[in-house]
């Protein structure tokens, strides 16, 4: 007898699969579901190895972000975006917020997505004169519905936490978030 996950794997091509043989991909694909936020708490945590610069790494950079989203109250949505937000940094510095909205698109609400897309123009204010762009690129969002939340995080938190002194929580502390945002059904958030 062939068991189900053998009858799987004999799956070669997609034009010759077989209705049992997806049946079999979909539950093993939801049984496995809480890999990716180990893989997410493993992205953020490889942050430890890029200083770039800063005061601090890009992991206390995000842990200090999340920490203050927190304290002020932030939905555990926003807190695990706040988290995540420069993820994409562990694959491409230029294009970090690009890459960490689409990893967070399936699981957050379309205002929070929106909002870490384009955090970087937002926080622009504070640098990119510096290397002749506008420092007020985020003005061309000013229609958007996510505007205010997007400055907050980056007035509020992000901006402000490159701080060494700053008392910050842990990764441990944020997982249970991650895992409750990451291991719910996508597009649930």
């Amino acid at each position: 007898m062939t068991s189900t996950s053998s009858r799987a794997r004999s799956f070669r091509s997609m034009d010759r699969s077989t209705a049992e043989q997806w049946r079999v991909i979909a539950t093993e694909t939801a049984a496995n579901r809480g890999r990716v936020a180990d893989r997410v708490l493993a992205l953020v945590a490889s942050l430890a190895d890029i200083t770039d610069g800063f005061a601090v790494d890009q992991l206390t950079h995000s842990l200090q972000t999340a920490t203050r989203a927190e304290r002020d109250g932030a939905s555990t949505e926003l807190v695990v975006a706040s988290l995540c937000h420069d993820m994409g940094k562990a694959v491409s510095v230029t294009n970090h917020p690009k890459i960490a909205a689409e990893i967070l698109r399936p699981y957050v609400s379309a205002e929070v997505c929106q909002v870490i897309a384009a955090h970087q123009d937002f926080q622009g204010r504070h640098y990119y004169g510096y290397f002749g762009q506008d420092p007020e690129a985020r003005a061309r969002y000013r229609a958007e519905p996510w505007y205010e939340l997007a400055e907050q995080f980056a007035d509020q938190w992000d901006q402000k936490s490159f701080d060494p002194d700053y008392p910050t929580f842990d990764l441990a502390h944020f997982e249970p978030m991650v895992r409750e945002i990451f291991g719910g059904r996508p597009g649930a958030g």
